[in-house]
């Protein structure tokens, strides 16, 4: 660590930072679902989160070699754009997180990275293919397969406890929530804190301080697994309500659903090294557990602003690394005033989520909303409209509506009239 440089230096602490932001990001991806259903308590469900995503981080690096040595050429690759990459995707977490979106931490970290070599090298020092196949597609296909998973599996789960007592299959079902959810959490240690391990590590390659192609060294993946660790027990709350009850109402069993099928596809792609968002993953497999309980339903217009977030994540967070390596490669100038614009902006943002703070002490409460966010209940829409239109009322609703037409009907007796000559009480 002695040729570390000062720019170096300021690299990994954004990197760090970054990682930092990822955890408080995603970790709706885990507990989510386990809060909403109340199988664990919000601060207990972010810190068993926490130390599994920390121990997660040191199980497998096969991510982290993807990102340092798969995505970008290498060659001619300067130590400032990464800086500019990570400015990126820290501003649209931030800015996602504000607004309660679980968008893709991964893919803004991609789009940041990729818009900043383009800036700087061309697209020639782009990697299409590997983007493509191991960026791209997972994120099409992962949440899909989790998605269909999570549908099957719930229906699974309902046909199995059919004939069982609600009560006793629910207690059941928290018990294997809570496990399915400390499996998520180790899943996306192996995979997200993986990605700062790279990004770290592809830094330490551009200033000369490791090979190309060398593995993360011990102190990057501890203090990786660190910063992502901290971040997760911060609790990104606006994102947890967005998850676990603006998608659709969970129960036990829908919620143990989506977590395992959910875990199972992060897990698969981290030993293959694919690089997926957990956080689409995730909202697939919740949305395939709403689908998947007869009577359930999708929040669509809460899915579609979720879908839409997805799309621009990329464009967005490279346009902004493009945007902030064309400050960096002015020289230091260039690189303070890109720190200051990071600043500023995080703190803008940070003020403008205090105008509406959600917590651990209000998360699951219905009628608190993340700024921007759509509300948890859906006004109803026109089938459900019509549907009402044609649904008799109630009984009770009926005989009373009936009495009081009856009552309309029937004039009112009329008043007694005074003789105005004759004393009132007077006899002929």
């Amino acid at each position: 660590m002695e040729h570390i440089t000062l720019l170096l230096a300021i690299v990994i602490v954004t990197a760090l930072v970054f990682d930092f932001t990822n955890g408080f990001h995603d970790t709706a991806n885990a507990m989510a679902t386990t809060i909403s259903t109340g199988a664990l308590k919000p601060k207990t469900a972010v810190a068993m989160s926490a130390v599994l995503n920390l121990v997660g981080a040191f199980l497998s690096v096969e991510v982290a070699k993807t990102i340092s040595g798969g995505i970008i050429n290498e060659d001619g690759l300067k130590t400032e754009v990464i800086f500019a990459a990570l400015v990126g995707a820290i501003l649209w977490n931030l800015l996602t997180w504000l607004v309660g979106l679980p968008s893709s931490s991964s893919h803004a970290l991609f789009g940041g990275l990729i818009g900043a070599a383009v800036m700087s090298m061309g697209w020639s020092s782009v990697n299409g293919g590997t983007v493509v196949t191991k960026v791209l597609l997972p994120a099409v296909a992962a949440p899909l397969v989790a998605g269909i998973a999570a549908m099957l599996a719930t229906r699974l789960t309902y046909r199995i406890s059919k004939h069982t007592d609600e009560k006793a299959t629910s207690k059941g079902y928290r018990a294997g929530q809570i496990a399915s959810a400390g499996l998520v959490s180790l899943a996306h240690g192996t995979n997200d804190a993986q990605k700062t391990m790279g990004i770290i590590t592809l830094a330490l390659i551009t200033g000369g301080v490791l090979n190309p192609g060398a593995n993360p060294p011990l102190w990057v993946i501890v203090s990786a697994g660190l910063a992502i660790a901290m971040g997760t027990y911060l609790g990104g709350w606006r994102i947890i309500r967005t998850m676990g009850k603006g998608l659709t109402d969970l129960a036990p069993q829908q919620g143990f659903a989506a977590q395992t099928s959910a875990a199972t596809a992060i897990l698969a792609s981290s030993h293959i090294g694919f690089s997926l968002s957990t956080t689409q993953v995730c909202s697939g497999a919740v949305m395939g557990s709403g689908l998947g309980r007869k009577g359930g339903v999708v929040r669509w217009s809460t899915a579609t602003r979720m879908f839409v977030a997805w799309g621009l994540t990329l464009p967005a967070a490279g346009l902004v690394g493009a945007g902030a390596e064309f400050l960096t490669k002015q020289g230091p100038w260039g690189i303070g005033l890109t720190a200051a614009l990071l600043i500023a902006g995080s703190a803008v943002i940070w003020k403008l989520s205090r105008r509406n703070s959600i917590d651990h002490t209000n998360v699951a409460d219905d009628d608190v909303a993340a700024v921007g966010a759509a509300p948890v209940e859906e006004p109803a829409g026109v089938v459900t409209t019509a549907i009402a239109a044609v649904t008799p009322p109630p009984v009770g609703t009926l005989v009373e509506a009936e009495s009081s037409a009856v009552r309309s009907t029937i004039p009112a007796p009329a008043p007694a009239v005074t003789d105005p000559v004759r004393p009132a009480g007077a006899t002929l």
